[in-house]
C-alpha cells in the first residue's frame, strides 16, 4: 500500500531536482524589461540620457562658478573695507570668476566720477550679462521631463492598440489571458516614462535653487560694494570737514 505523504515529498524533490529555480541578474531583468516595452522604451532612455548629462555638465559648472566667486570675494572684500580702490580693481580685472566681473564694471564708472547710481547701474549691466550664462539648459530638464512622461503614455497607448487588435481573431478562450499580458507589456512604457522624469524634475529644481543662490551672492556682494564705497566716501568727507576746520581754527 503506498503511502501518500512520501509520494508527495518524492514528487516535490523530483520537481525541484528537474526544474531548478533560475534567478535572473538584475542587468538581465533590465533587459527584459526594455524589451518588453518596445520601441518606445530606448527612446525614453535617450531622453534621460541627454537630461543626465545636462544634470551633470551643469552641476559641475555651478560649482566651479560658486567656488570661484566665494575665493575672489574673500580676495577682494579686505581690499575695499581698506579703501584700496585700484588694487581691488586690478584683483578683479585679473580674475575669472563672475563678480570680479560685475565689480570691475561698478570701479570703473568710480573713476570716471560717476554718481553711486551710474555705478548701481553699470553692475546690473554685469549681471545681466552673466545671468543667461547662469541659466544655461537648465530649462531642458523640464522639458525632457515632460517628454519622457508624454513618450511613456503614448507607448502604452500604442501598445493597447496593438493589444486589442492582436485579440480581435483568437479564440475567446485565450483573449482573457492574452489581453492581460498585452496590457502588462504596454504599462512598461508608463512605468519608464515615469522613472525617467522624475529624477530629471528633481534635478531641474536642485540646479535652479543653486542658481538662485549664486544669483543672490552676486546681488549681495553688488549691494556690499555699494555700501562700502559709501562708508569710505563719507570717511573721506569727515577727514576732510576735521583737516579744514582745524586749519580754519590755526588761521
Amino acid at each position: 500500500m503506498n503511502n501518500p505523504t512520501l509520494e508527495a515529498t518524492t514528487d516535490a524533490i523530483t520537481s525541484v531536482v528537474v526544474n531548478p529555480v533560475i534567478e535572473e541578474s538584475t542587468w538581465e531583468i533590465i533587459a527584459r524589461f526594455m524589451q518588453e516595452g518596445g520601441s518606445f522604451m530606448y527612446i525614453i532612455l535617450v531622453v534621460f540620457a541627454l537630461g543626465l548629462a545636462i544634470s551633470i555638465e551643469r552641476f559641475i559648472f555651478l560649482s566651479n562658478v560658486k567656488r570661484k566667486n566665494k575665493h575672489m570675494w574673500r580676495e577682494v572684500s579686505p581690499l575695499l573695507e581698506q579703501g584700496d580702490f585700484s588694487r581691488a580693481e586690478e584683483v578683479t580685472q585679473e580674475a575669472q570668476a563672475d563678480i570680479g566681473r560685475i565689480l570691475s564694471y561698478g570701479m570703473a564708472q568710480i573713476n570716471l566720477g560717476k554718481r553711486h547710481d551710474d555705478m548701481e547701474l553699470a553692475m546690473e549691466e554685469g549681471l545681466m550679462e552673466v545671468l543667461p550664462k547662469l541659466e544655461k539648459r537648465t530649462p531642458y530638464l523640464a522639458t525632457f521631463a515632460n517628454i519622457a512622461t508624454l513618450l511613456g503614455l503614448l507607448g502604452t497607448i500604442m501598445g493597447l492598440i496593438s493589444a486589442f487588435t492582436a485579440v480581435a481573431n483568437v479564440d475567446p478562450a485565450e483573449k482573457a489571458n492574452l489581453l492581460s499580458a498585452s496590457i502588462s507589456v504596454a504599462m512598461n512604457t508608463t512605468a519608464f516614462g515615469l522613472m525617467a522624469a522624475i529624477p530629471l524634475l528633481l534635478s531641474f529644481s536642485f540646479l535652479q535653487t543653486k542658481t538662485t543662490e549664486i544669483v543672490d551672492s552676486l546681488e549681495m556682494a553688488s549691494v556690499k560694494f555699494v555700501n562700502l564705497l559709501r562708508k569710505q566716501q563719507t570717511k573721506i568727507e569727515q577727514r576732510s570737514t576735521k583737516a579744514a576746520l582745524n586749519r580754519s581754527k590755526t588761521v
